[in-house]
């Protein structure tokens, strides 16, 4: 379990991380009433945020469904964008180190949030108290505020009448747009919005988004592989000439 915070820097870390909870888990209420007025019940709502418990997921299962797309669509497209938590556990299991339950309790937790506080601390020690306080902070008020705007969403009815059936994409922009920081993200994020657009008028709803996913996930493979050091032998022997 982690420490408890008897030192300026892990009280410091603590806040941090409870801070990082509040502001993500207060997003959970757009979610809930985007996704009732978007076609789901209120339980089926806060099941997705229980069960998934991922925000960019839930937002793209229930976008590719309120247009129109197969459910299975959905969960295929939200399944894509989870991926990437796989790769974060393989980083944070190292510096967490936990075992039986509490290994599957860690592996419901590991989002983006959680996964950015276990590496903030300069002691790895720390790392448990970043991963558990920002994960449980996030996972509580996220599915008490899905609640709330689920109720919310259920009374307000049609999703344009106050601009909601624009939401789901404002918030898909609102989660990519931080990580834009470098030439290649921007370029991803300009070819898989190109191909998106050129799918849209032809393809069945779902499928644009599906494709989009797809040229993030050629991008990455393609800039892992610029990024790998050069063979120290080829290196060699290209010397030698």
């Amino acid at each position: 379990m982690p420490r408890l915070a008897d030192t300026p820097a892990r009280r410091e870390l603590m806040v941090d991380s409870l801070g990082v909870g509040v502001a993500t888990g207060a997003y959970g209420a757009s979610f809930g009433a985007i996704a009732v007025t978007s076609g789901f019940s209120v339980w089926q709502t806060c099941a997705l945020s229980l069960l998934v418990f991922t925000g960019a997921s839930q937002f793209a299962l229930v976008g590719v469904v309120a247009s129109g797309g197969a459910p299975l669509s959905g969960a295929v497209t939200a399944l894509m964008l989870g991926s990437r938590n796989t790769l974060y556990g393989l980083k944070v299991a190292s510096l967490l180190r936990v075992r039986g339950v509490r290994r599957l309790v860690s592996a419901q937790l590991l989002i983006d949030e959680s996964t950015a506080m276990t590496l903030k601390p300069a002691d790895r020690r720390d790392a448990p108290l970043g991963f558990f306080t920002t994960g449980i902070a996030v996972f509580v008020l996220w599915n008490l505020a899905t609640a709330v705007g689920a109720l919310a969403g259920d009374v307000i009815g049609d999703p344009a009448t106050y601009g909601l059936d624009a939401a789901v994409p404002a918030a898909f922009l609102a989660l990519v747009w931080p990580q834009l920081t470098n030439l290649n993200a921007r370029m991803t994020a300009l070819a898989a919005a190109a191909l998106a657009l050129v799918l849209v008028p032809s393809a069945r709803p779902g499928v644009p988004v599906i494709a989009a996913a797809g040229v993030a996930l050629v991008s990455g493979v393609l800039a892992s592989r610029r990024s790998r050091p050069a063979d120290p032998a080829r290196c060699k022997t290209g010397g030698e000439r």
